[in-house]
């Protein structure tokens, strides 16, 4: 008899599916290639597709991993689980964590062309291929190396407890603090730029400065948000529901987006829209910020002089006072140089005159009557 299977506590779906309940069954495309740069969401349907290696003893272990992986030859997988971006593998008193980094994909019961998996997994019932991850083995039981109620997609997500942590950091940005693990593990950069329009908050306002209901939107979002995301990702239509993510103008208001290649300490790309997202500071609301959000911001617009004068600069004077120097015009007044012709003639006279007495000797040298 097979020896009851122990799963982390606090999530519901870490046990492989139930004889005869309905499973997640994505398409030949998704079933072989993961996306790319995944967030919570993505590892989530990982976890899904892999659940049915759960209980299932491993037939080989290979790939390109410098980590041990052949200690995984031979041992039974007790459950497949997920925390944030990370895909867990637990074995009887370890576990395997997968970390897909940037650019990391999978494949179930297929293989990539022309790739060398970094860890490979043979089941009866299958293989796990996994690429261009990070492979790490974690000792002991996951319930010790992992905070469950941080998952934003886990049955365990404490929001309270987001919050907590969320005061704990006045100075973050808020773009910052979706990104920050710790507290919301599984969020990605698209999950953070597209709840910061939904609640419509600056990606550079600081935790702090957040009112209340505010901050209350930003935890709760971060969850509503990454559930719609793994909709969407399932049925192929995520990238339709982007609102502000690589978007240039803004549903709302159908203001030009502003877009940062860089931003805040993760240093991650964000866009968002000055018109309708308030710039919430230490200090205060920006008040500027708040106007624009309250719906007069066209008739504000008019107020952004500085790019207006710099439009109007009418003729650049300083370059038409180049085109008209007359001091140019005026070189060819110069009479040095018709001046110089007398001078070359009064040369040639000097000369002639210097020439003329040489001539006198030889005269009178001829004229020299020659003595008896």
């Amino acid at each position: 008899m097979e020896p009851a299977r122990r799963v982390p506590a606090g999530h519901a779906s870490f046990t492989a599916p139930v004889p005869g309940a309905p499973a997640f069954t994505p398409t030949a495309a998704r079933r072989r290639y993961g996306a790319a740069m995944p967030e919570g969401p993505s590892i989530v349907i990982l976890r899904e597709e892999a659940a049915k290696f759960a209980g299932k003893r491993v037939r080989a272990a290979s790939g390109n991993s410098r980590q041990d992986i052949q200690r995984l030859a031979g041992q039974r997988l007790r459950a497949v689980c997920s925390w944030g971006k990370h895909f867990l593998l637990a074995f009887d008193g370890f576990a395997v964590r997968i970390h897909f980094m940037l650019f990391g994909r999978w494949a179930v019961d297929a293989r990539r062309e022309n790739a060398n998996p970094r860890l490979s997994l043979a089941f009866d019932n299958g293989e796990l291929n996994l690429y261009a991850c990070s492979v790490r083995f974690i000792e002991g039981e996951l319930d010790d190396a992992y905070d469950w109620s941080g998952d934003v997609m886990a049955d365990a997500w404490d929001p309270a407890r987001a919050r907590r942590k969320l005061k704990a950091h006045p100075d973050l940005l808020a773009a910052d603090a979706l990104l920050e693990q710790e507290i919301f593990a599984g969020v990605g950069n698209i999950i953070k730029n597209e709840v910061l329009w939904r609640i419509r908050v600056h990606p550079e306002s600081t935790i702090g400065a957040l009112p209340p209901r505010k901050l209350g939107e930003l935890v709760r979002q971060a969850r509503e948000y990454s559930f719609d995301f793994l909709a969407w990702k399932k049925a192929f239509v995520l990238k339709k529901h982007y609102q502000v993510h690589t978007k240039q103008y803004c549903p709302r208001d159908g203001a030009r987006l502003s877009y940062r290649k860089e931003l805040g300490e993760k240093r991650r790309h964000a866009f968002f829209c000055e018109e309708c997202q308030v710039l919430y500071r230490a200090a205060g609301m920006d008040v500027a910020k708040a106007a624009k959000a309250a719906g007069p911001e066209k008739a504000a617009r008019p107020e952004k002089t500085p790019k207006a004068a710099k439009a109007a600069k009418p003729a650049k004077p300083a370059k038409a006072a180049k085109a008209a120097k007359p001091a140019k015009a005026a070189k060819p007044a110069k009479t040095p140089k018709p001046a110089k012709a007398p001078a070359k003639a009064a040369r040639v006279r000097k000369s002639a005159a210097k020439a003329r007495p040489a001539s006198a000797p030889r005269a009178t040298s001829r004229a020299r009557p020659v003595p008896n």
